[in-house]
């Protein structure tokens, strides 16, 4: 008898959302977007480290800075309180989980033990090479693959 083995987590995964066009010029709120555009926040999510954490290594890609995880987190730490955030999520063992789903989406790069926005390049680029030319290509393949077998 053959047997198939059928698994069902998958080899990548993207969420995009569509949000009204940006109107804002505060950035916590633009990035805020982004993230909820790409699933790096869930809608409704009170949890928004991620958020923080992408604006700490986007202001080290100006100065074209590297950064260890402790850095990451303190400066967190820092910005949540001058913005007077609650320091919920700020926790290193969860830093260090932000900036692992950050790598899977190809924004941030870790070399050693530094982290940084990738090759230092402005976030429209990121996109339109690594996740629009090649993460989303190939995701969208595979689907059509599955389409062109059920037909």
């Amino acid at each position: 008898m053959l047997k198939t083995i059928s698994r069902d987590t998958p080899l990548a995964e993207l969420t995009l959302r569509r949000y009204e066009k940006p109107y804002t010029k505060d950035k916590r709120e633009l990035v805020r977007k982004l993230c909820l555009s790409t699933g790096l926040l869930q809608p409704g999510d009170s949890r928004d480290i991620i958020v923080d954490i992408l604006l700490v290594l986007i202001k080290s890609r100006n100065k074209k800075i590297l950064m260890t995880s402790e850095d990451i987190q303190n400066e967190t730490i820092n910005y949540r309180k001058k913005y007077k955030l609650p320091l919920r999520g700020v926790a290193a063992s969860n830093v260090r989980r932000q900036l692992k789903r950050l790598r899977d989406l190809y924004l941030v790069e870790k070399i050693k033990n530094d982290y940084r926005i990738t090759e230092f390049e402005p976030l429209s680029v990121i996109f339109e090479k690594r996740i629009k030319d090649m993460y989303l290509k190939t995701i969208i393949e595979r689907v059509k693959e599955y389409y062109d077998n059920i037909s």
